[in-house]
Parts: structure tokens; sequence; C-alpha cells
């Protein structure tokens, strides 16, 4: 997260996570839980895993800008949704296009209720994937 080049995040102001840089513009589930928040701009979606883990899926920063322009969601709050499951299509050129960042964040935003946060060092991940654990 210290790398990401907006400092709310870089800082985290909003809590500790991972950030990502997305080769297509798939957005999948990291956790089994339910979305809790869909952005109206389609830039942010919440949601509270099963096991009480509050977690922001970001797309991109300062994406609300693009008004939803680059976001297809495929849920809405309330969903039940299992890790993998496709969550959202994004037009990542489009965002590249407004010259904007598509750096994707997954954050923890209960982060004060664990111990210890660790992403994943891996420099290459996969929809399924363990992306955080927490203690």
């Amino acid at each position: 997260m210290e790398g990401v080049e907006d400092p709310l995040f870089a800082t985290k102001v909003m809590g500790d996570g991972c950030a990502i840089r997305p080769i297509d513009g798939k957005v999948f589930s990291p956790a089994n839980g339910t979305i809790t928040v869909l952005a109206e701009t389609g830039h942010a979606i919440g949601l509270l895993t099963d096991n009480g883990c509050e977690l922001l899926l970001h797309i991109g920063i300062d994406t609300v800008k693009l008004e939803g322009e680059p976001f297809a969601a495929y849920v809405a709050v309330g969903d039940k949704v299992s890790v993998g499951q496709l969550l959202m299509d994004v037009d990542l050129g489009q965002i590249e296009k407004a010259r904007l960042s598509t750096t994707t964040m997954v954050i923890v935003t209960n982060t004060d209720a664990y111990t210890k946060i660790a992403s994943t060092t891996n420099a290459t991940v996969a929809a399924g994937d363990k992306l955080i654990s927490i203690e």
C-alpha cells in the first residue's frame, strides 16, 4: 500500500491492505461475503466477509471523476458472493485515456479489529489467490 500513488491510500488512512495493477478489467470477489456498498459511480465495492472482515475494493485512483462510465457491475448491495466470483467489468483503457491510474486497492476498513494484516508478496496474482491474511 505504501507505494500507491495517492497519499490517502499510501498512508493507510482508510485501512491496511494491498494494491494491484490489473492486467484486464475483471474484478473478482476476494472472499465469501455480502456486498455492503456499491458506489453510484461504480469505482468502489464494499464487502463484509463471512468472517467479519470489512473490505473495500477501490478501482483506480480518482476514477470517481469518470461518473461510472468505465464500470459495469454484476452485483448489488445485499448480494451474497463467493471468492472468485465476477463482481464487475472495468474498461481499463477508458481509465488510462483519462490519464488516471488503474491501481486497485483491497482495503481492510476495520483494520483496528486485527493485530496483524499482511498482504501477499507474490508479484502476480489471479482470481481466487489469497491477497491478505489477517490475525
